[in-house]
């Protein structure tokens, strides 16, 4: 009976499928994995709450108003936050990924909504010879014991990584914002590159013990020091994983083992803190391209994973965001950032969207706020912040309304889902006065615009009432949509630049009446998506009736309001290799500002 109980069960091990959450198959994604790929949402819902601001807008010929500098290729952002204080680093060229010279520049914020000039962390490397290199680097941040925060750069030869590094930099960043001097934490000695070819000291070299001590404690993880891999690639044992493993990210599950990711959907284990991996495999459950992924753990005790669901490396949107109890189960996934705003200069390899997701590294700060944080580039021009409120949700239950009067001026607008680009901000305002405040929607720019979204309960019948005052028209419509779980358009209105309210009626843009800046109006709609109807009424006066929907849905779910036209441009068929400059993208166009109050809605 011995025998034959053990005979059963070795049979039973070699025929049962390898178990998730073991090396052969660290990480599912449990959910469809397709998105709609003619949409820039992906036709997938976004995170409830979520907040999108832009840190630097390139500017080629007002660097003043960017970093400046004027460079136009943007791109590799890292993110932490230490004393207080929001840190994102990112590497810059003149115009194109492959081209150098080239820079790394770190910009600081007190409350992720308003950010800084960037200043240069690590300034142009030229070799004897005259070559310049580029920047590229896959760690940015290091908060060593005894709270020195450390900041970290790489230059490699031209055109990629892969090319060769000299070695990797360091520097200290202070509690007042100064930098201290740079040195060079590691040299690519395999490459030849040492104390006497380089044009900074080795770190020892520094007097202060403190600085001394937190290099070497960074030497020392393993964890930390794996991101440096791709631009050292040295065949000494200072890296625990070798090979075409890109960008890893990594996390810690409740078991303790580490999981790490890369580009390219490789996931591995390692259960002893990055001394020794298994070997990673491709997740087949994680659709991705080229663009990095990022994992981590939640403050609500969850986890999150975050990249381009897509494998299709020139069109990296949306950035999505799936989550799990485990950390190695995921499902529901949602959009973090769904808008793609035309890219305004051209340059070589600058692939479109929301892209290079990275969050704040464990032991690298947690935001005072709980909020999940992470950082990335669009169209390898701009630089972003994304904020996620905890838990993740991408629905609700209670009834939607907002007066904004207990909202902060100087926070985010608690709630609602906001893209605020550098010069198309959404805000709470004052006004019409301290008591009584208002949504913003303010835009400058002559080719983004400012978005505000209100998810509430999903409904077939649905009644919206909001009160608009529109301060100054400028260049931009703003066009209010009531969406789908979908991002499907069925109600769309405008208020256009020529003083006209405007619906979509089915396929006919229909004038509604006439209306004037500077004073209050009471809009209200009433949608039944079971009739395919919808009706409009202005201070309380029906202007629309039994109007035809503008596209087949069963219900809606959000309102959004919009300083611009929606875009459906860059589409997956445009090659990143052609285009050009677009005019006029470096100067401010004329200010519209709108205010939006009483937003009250009901479903059923």
């Amino acid at each position: 009976m011995i025998r034959s109980a053990t005979i059963l069960i070795v049979s039973l091990t070699c025929v049962l499928p390898a178990q998730t959450g073991s090396e052969a198959e660290p990480v599912r994604y449990l959910g469809p994995l397709g998105i709609d790929l003619y949409s820039h949402d992906g036709g997938l819902p976004p995170v409830v709450g979520a907040s999108n601001y832009q840190v630097m807008r390139a500017n080629r010929s007002q660097p003043a108003l960017s970093d400046g500098v004027g460079w136009t290729y943007n791109h590799q952002p890292m993110l932490a936050y230490w004393n207080g204080k929001f840190y994102v680093q990112y590497a810059s060229n003149v115009a194109s990924e492959p081209t150098p010279p080239g820079h790394t520049l770190i910009a600081t914020s007190a409350d992720g909504r308003n950010w800084s000039q960037p200043q240069v962390a690590f300034p142009e490397y030229r070799l004897s010879s005259g070559e310049y290199l580029l920047p590229h680097q896959r760690m940015g941040f290091y908060v060593a014991p005894g709270n020195r925060l450390l900041t970290l750069g790489s230059f490699v030869l031209a055109p990629f990584p892969r090319s060769g590094g000299i070695g990797r930099l360091v520097r200290e960043i202070h509690g007042d914002g100064k930098l201290g001097p740079i040195y060079f934490i590691r040299y690519n000695r395999h490459k030849h590159w040492n104390e006497g070819n380089t044009s900074y000291p080795f770190y020892k070299r520094s007097e202060d013990m403190g600085f001394v001590a937190a290099c070497e404690a960074l030497l020392k993880d393993k964890l930390m020091t794996q991101q440096w891999w791709e631009e050292d690639r040295a065949g000494d044992e200072f890296y625990a994983l070798k090979g075409d493993f890109e960008a890893p990210s990594f996390y810690h599950r409740k078991d303790g083992a580490v999981v790490g990711l890369w580009k390219n959907s490789f996931v591995g284990l390692s259960r002893d803190n990055g001394f020794s991996w298994s070997p990673p495999l491709k997740a087949p459950t994680l659709i991705m391209n080229g663009a990095k992924i990022w994992g981590q753990r939640t403050g609500d005790h969850g986890y999150a994973l975050l990249y381009n669901p897509v494998n299709d490396s020139p069109h990296r949107w949306p950035l999505a965001i799936v989550t799990g109890e485990d950390g190695i189960l995921f499902r529901n996934m949602l959009t973090v950032h769904s808008e793609v705003p035309p890219r305004r200069y051209y340059g070589t390899y600058k692939d479109w969207g929301p892209q290079y997701v990275r969050g704040i590294e464990e032991g690298n700060g947690n935001p005072a706020d709980g909020a999940l944080w992470v950082t990335y580039s669009v169209n390898k021009e701009d630089i972003w912040v994304g904020r996620v409120p905890l838990p993740v949700l991408g629905a609700v239950e209670k009834p939607a309304s907002d007066r904004f009067d207990e909202q902060n001026t100087n926070g985010h607008v608690v709630g609602w889902n906001t893209y605020s680009p550098k010069w198309a901000s959404v805000s709470i305002a004052d006004f019409p006065g301290h008591g009584n405040r208002s949504l913003k929607l303010s835009d400058m720019d002559p080719y983004d615009y400012a978005r505000a979204v209100h998810v509430f309960p999903a409904g077939s019948k649905c009644s919206i009432s909001w009160r608009i005052f529109i301060q100054d028209v400028g260049r931009a419509d703003l066009e209010v949509e009531l969406l789908d779980r979908h991002g499907r358009r069925p109600v769309r209105l405008t208020f256009g630049r020529d003083g006209m309210l405007k619906a979509q009626d089915g396929s006919k843009l229909v004038d509604l009446r006439k209306y004037n800046a500077g004073q209050w109006y009471n809009v209200a709609t009433v949608t039944d998506t079971e009739s395919g109807t919808f009706s409009v009424a202005l201070d309380g006066l029906e202007v629309l009736a039994n109007a035809l929907i503008a596209e087949a849905v069963y219900s809606v779910e959000r309102v959004s309001f919009r300083t611009g036209a929606f875009r459906d441009a860059p589409t997956r068929r445009d090659d990143r290799f052609e285009g050009s400059d677009l005019p006029g993208a470096d100067v401010q166009s004329a200010a519209a500002t709108f205010y939006i109050d009483d937003v009250l809605v009901a479903t059923r």
